[in-house]
């Protein structure tokens, strides 16, 4: 009959266990030196080898010749341990045994004495699950057991467990195996089973089983069945892992923002049967490695989940900002949360895609950023193509002429005659009214007048007495100011007013919120730049809440006149 793998090559000693050498060397030096405890709690993910290092340990501490703290695994108490014959060594499931009577019964069946070993050892898997009356039952036996008794109990939720039995054990927390642990283990069985398995083959599988080498074996003995070579292509055909090509295409889509491909890819999963929630979850898990290798090109390729390939993930990732992998991490993660509460699963993964494909219709500050984003790379963009040489302009050719009538065949040549030159104009003459006449001078031509610079708004302000209320002025110091400044005080300056008056420049906020939003030192300080900058001198800086008082007459015309000041030297052509 056959055996699956992970149960064929299940450790038989602590030396063949893998990757949790700071557990088993304590066990066993404790078991050498016969300082074993009566309660031991072992804790750790799904494979890591929990249940395993349990059956080692109650062989170890009742095998008639241990050598060196590991059983020697042929004494009939190994053999008989191994087999499942022995009922003094017994396990047990929480899951289905969770409730205060089976504890109870337990508690009265292990007062009495072993009768084929020298200890009764009771193995409890997922402890976690015993209700809380079960766990009251287990206490007192648990904290003063009988000599010949220990206890071993397992779990993969250490917190669903009480901190009374935390105190009474000793713990010890498994690790995740390794990827390069579990592929050479993998090459070790394959070597020994004459399965033909590739290097890449096995790492592929080690990373797909997530620490748990039970999980990687049985992935294993999955594409032993198909047969032939086992490499990275033939673990995702049989393991049914070339639809994450198909993941691969809808980010692709994504991250190009073809909102409406993306829509369509879709749908044909939909039509074929693809659940959405596990479509979310392998754009997740594909967002995540992308994430990883771009944040950690060298260190990250071990967090890798393992389903995509190196060049597909360095095709997506290549031009991408990891901010980006940040939004659509977030963005999956909570439509999948919410995905499970849903009416219409369909149309909630349609609405996520969307959001993935435009960031202005997630309707938060990761919207604004995005439409800040995509405004500066088209100013970029524009300035770059303002910086470019102009292409030279070719002249267009002559027009074609015919020649002219001494050129033509049959015709003599005739040379040209010379052209005289023209005559000098004689000044116009004037004659007196005694009849005697006289040239008339020229005139010289009259000079243009030197244009007059446009004063700055601080000469303005000083040659005009009173306020300077030129709105224009106002906007153009908003606008550049906003460039400056974080986008939480762009709305708020949007909606001040302002004016000059002498060197103090007043900004008035419609309330007291905006106000307070305004008046920091960050704000005052790119609005005195500014000024300064547009009136050519310092410039001092008010705050206050409420409308601009408004200007008089008598300062609007002295505004009007001091306006129209510039253009007295300006020659109209």
């Amino acid at each position: 009959m056959y055996q699956a793998l992970y149960r064929k090559w299940r450790p038989k000693t602590f030396a063949d266990v893998i990757g949790q050498e700071h557990i088993t060397e304590t066990l066993r030096r404790q078991v050498a030196e016969g300082r074993t405890s009566h309660a031991y709690l072992f804790t750790g993910t799904r494979g890591t080898g929990k249940t395993t290092c349990a059956k080692i340990l109650a062989k170890a501490v009742n095998c008639e010749d241990p050598r060196d703290g590991d059983p020697c695994g042929k004494c009939p108490a190994c053999v008989g341990i191994d087999s499942g014959n022995f009922l003094d060594v017994l396990e047990l499931d929480a899951a289905s045994n969770n409730g205060v009577d089976q504890v109870r019964a337990l508690r009265d069946e292990a007062v009495y004495s072993p009768a084929n070993v020298r200890k009764r050892v009771y193995i409890v898997d997922e402890v976690h699950m015993l209700s809380t009356a079960a766990f009251n039952a287990l206490l007192k036996i648990l904290e003063e057991p009988p000599e010949h008794l220990m206890f071993i109990l397992a779990t993969t939720e250490l917190h669903k467990v009480p901190a009374t039995i935390l105190s009474r054990c000793q713990r010890f927390s498994f690790r995740r195996i390794q990827p390069e642990d579990a592929a050479k283990r993998l090459r070790y069985v394959a070597e020994q089973e004459k399965i033909d398995l590739r290097p890449d083959g096995a790492e592929l599988l080690s990373r797909l089983a997530d620490g748990a080498l039970r999980d990687a074996l049985s992935l294993l003995d999955q594409c032993a069945a198909a047969g032939g070579t086992i490499d990275a292509a033939a673990v995702l055909d049989v393991l049914g892992l070339a639809g994450n090509l198909q993941t691969a295409r809808l980010m692709e889509l994504i991250l190009n923002r073809d909102a409406q491909g993306a829509l369509l890819l879709l749908d044909e999963l939909y039509k074929g049967g693809k659940d959405m929630g596990a479509v979310l979850s392998e754009l997740s898990t594909l967002t995540r490695d992308l994430l990883l290798q771009k944040t950690a090109p060298k260190g990250g390729a071990a967090l890798l989940s393992g389903g995509f390939g190196a060049a597909d993930l360095d095709r997506l990732g290549k031009h991408v900002p990891a901010g980006r992998f940040l939004h659509l991490a977030s963005t999956l993660q909570k439509a999948s949360a919410d995905l499970y509460a849903s009416v219409n699963r369909r149309l909630d993964a349609e609405l996520c895609l969307l959001r993935l494909c435009d960031e202005s219709l997630s309707g938060d500050l990761t919207a604004l950023e995005a439409r800040i984003a995509r405004l500066e790379d088209n100013q970029s963009a524009r300035a770059e193509l303002a910086q470019r040489p102009a292409a030279p302009i070719k002249p267009a050719p002559p027009p074609k002429q015919d020649p002219p009538p001494w050129d033509q065949p049959g015709l003599t040549e005739v040379s040209p005659l010379p052209e005289e030159p023209p005559l000098p104009e004689e000044p116009p003459l004037m004659e007196e009214p005694g009849g005697r006449i006289y040239d008339i001078p020229e005139e010289p031509p009259p000079r243009a007048a030197p244009q007059a610079a446009a004063p700055p708004a601080q000469a303005l302000a000083a040659e005009t007495p009173g306020r300077t209320v030129d709105g224009g002025w106002w906007r153009n110091l908003a606008e550049n100011c906003k460039g400056r400044l974080p986008p939480m005080y762009r709305p708020f300056l949007g909606m001040c007013s302002g004016f000059l008056e002498g060197d103090l420049l007043t900004v008035c906020a419609p309330d007291d919120l905006t106000l307070g939003r305004l008046d920091n030192d960050r704000v005052r300080d790119v609005l005195a730049q500014e000024a300064e900058a547009l009136t050519g001198g310092p410039v001092r800086l008010a705050f206050q809440a409420g409308e601009p008082p408004k200007s008089s007459p008598e300062e609007n015309l002295k505004n009007l006149v001091a306006f129209g000041r510039q253009f007295d030297n300006i020659e109209i052509k």
